[in-house]
């Protein structure tokens, strides 16, 4: 760059900034910035042309009146002047005027745009480094749609010096970020890749910066930069410091450089090519070795540099995660630096660590710094360090040390810094119950927890202890003790009482033997917390007096005095006072068989994934749980995942179904639909249908039209039904022809709103819908099953043919990148114009390690779930039947069971096509009548159907016959051919 000139001081603008220093005050200085406002308008308004110098000097005050936070509305077209100056102060002056003060809507903009053209031609490297400069740093789109094209040509040009190829790279770099859609490499593509050998190291930084942002949006293009970053890598590692003299930092060779090219190398997997990987590994065990070399230099700068391109490298080993001696090496590297007196690098090792964790290669060598991390969660000054350590200690657990990490955790609960308290409970309870190796240490483990952080306990978690102590027979009498005895103490937190009514609501039988917790010491220790709780809380202990008076008959008159208190039926919240006055009538007219009836012992909660992990999965960072993780821990950890979420306090909703809604009455918190009582699934895969046959209630579907939330995060999961047909990890080359088993996946969803809609070894992807009249809402849940990024994520949502015609459907846009273990949620809406028979197709395409990934899928969208249901009378409906017989209006069909002819299996897939089913309308009492109405834009299709089973057919085989008559020839059809595939 040019050095300015003696003559360049401007004399004019240091005595203003004086005299602006000098004001003492604020009207002072406005005063003087006043004057000289009016002394500049009036020279760029005189008849007397200014020369560079003064437009130079005048432009440079305006700058500076603008930096101290005044509004400049004038002086621009000068700025632009000079612009055309040869000078290289006057041209810089106006640079930087235009960078600061000139927007990309301002009307001079095109004649910028001509004097930056002509700085770029004019081969000056000077005036082409300020042009570039001043673009990146306006860096507006419309420069971009100006200068996208010129730019690669400067770039890669054999003529232009290295020092306009620098500025060319970072302002591409910056073009890119802010407008990537005009930007386009094309031709240029494999020539800015070879700037990776460029002679000097300069551009070559500069370079890195460019491709490592192209690479990440377009890996495959940019694939060729892996070998000659690893050539470059390996010539700098090998190097020694006198080599590259000019670039070496503090005795560390190019290390901003080197710790780039590592971190471009994150962008791919592994090379294929053997030559490259060995010399990639070479390069990797150098920086490894050289680690443990004593350091050339006590300076912190050296340790610094050195220290970065390590952690590179380290990071660099844990993406590839296929080089045990590597990970290992990197691991025992990570334990030296646990208890360097420096507090970055004992954060930054336990960071690595947890990452290193989860490799099977390196989890053992992980294990054996358990020591030092307990000591760093204790000791440790910095919060943020002791958290870490709390999130390396939750990653390296596993059965042979789960004991002794939810001891320590536990242990470190009760001084814990408050900010992360929370984050600690849900890992303590996640981990108690992912390795209990017996149920009565997970209970105790619980109860200690709440004991200590009560207010951090979440009621993700004591929900989760009454779901597995239901769940689990031998363990309810161990928790009905244990509970009973916690509760003594003189002051316990609310969510244990809350546990302990909820439990000895359901099993205090099976410690009243007992003398010491007899019925009514069992009732006096709860009705003792009673005037300290909640009102949710008091709710639930007043639903635990009326299961005591089912249990344990002696304590009826006294809990009904109880009942019969001013203190409840008179109370001031509705909700407890609806409660004590339906118990109370309850206790005193039903008879002991009644009672016994509606205040039953809970079933089975069924298998879920835990809504704890649940909740940890939405924190993101080094301690969040990614799926795979899950599904190791889930296959360690036996079948101990109690059950999911339901609604109803059991005790409540038997007893009060009439009774007002409110948080207390919904212990579990989902309210969208009846408890589930089927048997529950195997739990030998976290892998478990979040969703229940029952399908989603359609009044919440106008109430509520916000995404689900709780049960959005349980998406990832297959029922265990499913699992034996999950699709291979096959896609459709060609984006519009669906994968083969397409049809056998919508057929799955004809009779069910929710569940997996498809799965292979990378992605799954979960549905939820529901549909009111003509309108239907779809949530789609993406998973990546992976450890790797999904990157260029796109779906897109297409109606074939005549299907365009028929259904309106729009779809929101999806999140273009899915980290390791994560899922992203796109919301659908369909609108039903008229009948159809085709289903919506869904594209989806992705990057994973270099790779494209396409498939296509049938959306289940089917006519069958616009029906609205009909209640109609037996002569109503033989009556309609009857007006529907014209030969176009009946489709029938005879075919052989497919399964077992199961009566409730029957009903149920019946209702979960849409229409009402009508008890006692067919003389037959072993055929199904069904009646409703399909909701379209257009018009309104009456349908009814009949389903005939025949168990003792002459074939000997099962057969049923199914007849459907609609108003309308091509829905009787469709909806034939949807039903003979469920039965």
């Amino acid at each position: 760059m040019p050095a300015v000139s003696k003559g360049d001081g401007m004399r004019g603008l240091a005595v203003f900034i004086s005299d602006i220093r000098n004001c003492k005050s604020k009207e002072a200085e406005i005063k003087r910035i006043n004057k000289e406002l009016a002394n500049i308008r009036s020279k760029f308004k005189g008849d007397k042309a200014l020369d560079g110098y003064s437009k130079k000097k005048y432009v440079c005050k305006l700058l500076f009146i603008f930096l101290l936070g005044h509004d400049i509305d004038f002086g621009h077209m000068e700025a632009v002047n000079l612009l055309s100056s040869n000078k290289y102060t006057e041209k810089q002056i106006g640079y930087l005027f235009i960078s600061v003060l000139v927007n990309s809507n301002s009307e001079l903009i095109r004649l910028i745009n001509n004097a930056i053209k002509n700085d770029l031609s004019s081969r000056n490297p000077t005036f082409m480094c300020l042009a570039l400069h001043c673009i990146a740093n306006v860096g507006s789109r419309e420069m971009a749609e100006a200068f996208a094209g010129e730019i690669p040509r400067i770039l890669v040009a054999g003529d232009t010096m290295d020092s306009v190829k620098q500025s060319a790279a970072l302002c591409l770099l910056r073009l890119y970020k802010t407008s990537p859609d005009l930007v386009l490499m094309g031709e240029w593509t494999s020539r800015v890749v070879h700037l990776l050998n460029d002679q000097h190291m300069g551009v070559v930084t500069a370079a890195i910066s460019l491709i490592t942002c192209l690479s990440q949006k377009n890996p495959d293009e940019f694939k060729t930069c892996v070998s000659l970053a690893v050539s470059r890598l390996s010539r700098i590692v090998s190097s020694a410091s006198t080599d590259l003299q000019d670039y070496t930092y503090y005795f560390v060779p190019a290390p901003w450089l080197s710790c780039k090219l590592l971190r471009l190398l994150q962008c791919y997997p592994p090379p294929e090519d053997g030559a490259v990987k060995g010399r990639l590994v070479e390069c990797l065990e150098t920086i490894l070795n050289k680690a443990q070399e004593p350091p050339k230099s006590k300076k912190v700068q050296h340790s610094n540099a050195k220290n970065a391109i390590l952690f590179e490298a380290i990071s660099l080993i844990i993406h590839y995660d296929s080089e045990p001696n590597l990970l290992v090496r990197a691991c025992n590297q990570l334990g030296q630096f646990l208890q360097h007196r420096e507090t970055n690098l004992r954060y930054l090792a336990l960071e690595s660590m947890c990452t290193l964790a989860s490799s099977e290669f390196s989890h053992e060598a992980v294990k054996t710094h358990i020591e030092t991390v307990i000591n760093a969660l204790k000791t440790e000054r910095d919060v943020s360090v002791r958290q870490r350590a709390a999130d390396l200690l939750y990653a390296m657990c596993d059965r042979s040390n789960a004991k002794q990490i939810v001891a320590e955790m536990l242990s470190y609960l009760e001084t814990a810094d408050y900010s992360i308290r929370e984050e600690m409970v849900l890992k303590v309870a996640i981990l108690a119950e992912k390795y209990a190796v017996d149920y009565s240490w997970y209970v105790d483990t619980i109860l200690n927890l709440i004991r200590i952080a009560g207010d951090y306990v979440s009621e993700e978690v004591w929900y989760r202890v009454i779901q597995i102590v239901i769940n689990r027979d031998d363990v309810q009498g161990y928790a009905a003790k244990t509970v009973f005895e916690a509760l003594q103490a003189p002051a316990c937190h609310e969510n244990m009482v809350k546990v302990g009514g909820y439990i000895l609501g359901e099993f205090g039988n099976l410690i009243a033997g007992d003398p010491r917790s007899s019925p009514l010491v069992q009732f006096n220790l709860l009705h003792s917390k009673f005037h300290l709780c909640s009102v949710p809380t008091r709710a639930l202990l007043l639903s635990a007096y009326i299961k005591f008076i089912n249990l344990f008959p002696e304590t009826k008159s006294t809990i009904q005095e109880v009942l019969r208190s001013d203190s409840q039926i008179r109370n001031s919240d509705v909700e407890l006072q609806q409660r004590a006055v339906e118990y109370l009538k309850l206790s005193s007219i039903a008879s002991t068989d009644v009672l016994a009836t509606v205040l039953e012992e809970m079933p089975p909660f069924p298998e879920r994934e835990s809504s704890i992990l649940a909740k940890l999965k939405k924190k993101k960072g080094p301690g969040a749980v990614s799926v795979n993780e899950l599904e190791e821990g889930k296959r360690e950890g036996g079948e101990l995942n109690g059950g999911g979420e339901r609604g109803g306090d059991g005790s409540a909703i038997a007893a009060s179904n009439a009774s007002t809604p409110s948080p207390s009455a919904d212990l579990l918190g989902l309210r969208t639909g009846p408890p589930v009582t089927a048997a529950a699934p195997s739990a030998g895969s976290l892998l478990v249908d979040v969703f229940s046959e029952a399908g989603v209630n359609d009044d919440g579907f106008l109430r509520d039209l916000e995404p689900p939330t709780e049960s959005s995060d349980s998406l990832l999961a297959e029922g265990p039904g499913d699992s034996d047909s999950a699709p291979p990890s096959v896609v459709s080359e060609d984006p519009a022809t669906p994968l083969p088993e397409s049809n056998e996946l919508l057929n799955k969803f004809v009779c069910k709103n929710n569940g997996v809609l498809f799965e292979n070894q990378l992605l799954q992807i979960g549905i939820k819908s529901e549909y009111r009249q003509n309108l239907g809402r779809m949530y789609l849940f993406y998973g990546n099953k992976t450890s790797v990024q999904f990157v260029t994520f796109t779906t897109t949502v297409t109606c074939p043919g005549e299907l365009q015609s028929q259904l309106n459907v729009q779809s929101k846009t999806v999140e273009p990148l899915i980290e390791g273990g994560a899922q992203v949620q796109q919301v659908i809406n369909i609108e039903c114009l008229t009948d159809f028979t085709d289903a919506p197709l869904l594209n989806i395409k992705f990057r994973y390690g270099g790779a494209l990934q396409n498939l296509t899928l049938k959306l289940p969208v089917t006519i069958n779930k616009f029906f609205q249901p009909t209640e109609m009378a037996s002569h109503d409906f033989f009556q309609r039947w009857k007006q529907l017989s014209q030969p176009q209006q009946e489709a029938q069909k005879i075919f052989k069971a497919n399964n077992a002819m199961d009566t409730e299996v029957l009903k149920a897939k019946l209702l979960g096509l849409g229409m009402a089913l009508l008890e006692n309308v067919d003389p037959n009492p072993e055929n199904f009548v069904c009646a409703g109405v399909i909701q379209t834009k257009a018009q309104q299709v009456g349908s009814l159907l009949r389903l005939e089973p025949n168990a003792q057919a002459q074939s000997g085989e099962q057969m049923y016959r199914l007849t459907v008559r609609s108003s309308k020839d091509t829905v009787s059809k469709r909806l034939c051919e949807l039903l003979a595939e469920q039965f």
